[in-house]
């Protein structure tokens, strides 16, 4: 799923249509059922911005457009007709001398209502670390760090890959729990995340590596699923010390490898 620094990304290339008078079509019939595409057709861009995992564009006359891309869905933007991708796209922003397209993106709605409900953003500047600690620490205290990172309640912008590469640059385990966490903790996790974030995407650390050596030491790196939406959590167990990873239901030991 594309995360917080995808989407800033996605935002700096859609951006150069700001200030346009944009045609808006809806290919592909799913967003066309939306009904979205005649209320934006012929507006002008006013503002493109990313919040957490969101894209938000607003157009004139105070209309916001909301897009996630879940798990699949990507923004190109190039010269106008030069579409790259299968299918129909979603939705396409035609400007003077480019468009921007949007492919497999399942959720497009009106409104910046979800974005209110969010936690503070990963990425922004300044970096609101009190407000995101207290909202970690707000929750269960049984409550794994590695599974809060993941609520977009409490840390806006965070998934999978950018919290197992967290938690092994602030050599912290995945399975310490919220009320045994100090402040100490969660606040070098949570700025891990932030500058690792903005620093792009370079070699991993953990994330995908289930099995092979750890760059920093050797040991095998570990993996499991973990929390509500079961996702897979990888982690190097000599540089991330701390409590065992809970046996899952009829499994054993956390897997080294596949």
């Amino acid at each position: 799923m594309p995360e917080g620094d995808s989407l800033r990304r996605a935002a700096e290339r859609v951006s150069v249509l700001v200030g346009q008078r944009v045609a808006v079509e809806s290919p592909h019939p799913r967003a066309a059922a939306l009904g979205l595409a005649p209320r934006l057709d012929g507006r002008v861009l006013e503002r493109v911005e990313a919040v957490g995992k969101n894209l938000l564009l607003s157009f004139e006359g105070g209309l916001v457009l909301r897009s996630h891309l879940m798990m699949r869905g990507r923004w190109h933007v190039g010269p106008v007709g030069a579409r790259r991708g299968r299918g129909l796209p979603w939705l396409v922003l035609r400007g003077v001398e480019h468009e921007a397209v949007l492919w497999h993106g399942p959720v497009l709605e009106l409104g910046r209502g979800a974005v209110e409900r969010l936690g503070p953003d990963v990425l922004a500047e300044p970096l609101d670390l009190a407000g995101i600690v207290a909202r970690l620490r707000a929750g269960e205290p049984a409550r794994h760090l590695a599974d809060a990172l993941l609520d977009q309640r409490c840390v806006a912008g965070i998934g999978n890959l950018w919290r197992a590469e967290a938690l092994f640059l602030a050599g912290a385990s995945p399975f310490v729990q919220i009320g045994e966490a100090t402040d100490e903790l969660v606040e070098r996790v949570v700025v891990a995340a932030s500058d690792a974030m903005k620093a792009g995407r370079g070699a991993r650390w953990a994330y995908g590596r289930a099995g092979l050596p750890c760059r920093r030491c050797g040991t095998p790196i570990a993996s499991r699923r973990l929390g509500e939406q079961a996702r897979t959590i990888s982690w190097c167990p000599t540089c991330q010390p701390g409590p065992e990873p809970p046996r899952a239901p009829g499994t054993g030991a956390a897997r080294r490898g596949r």
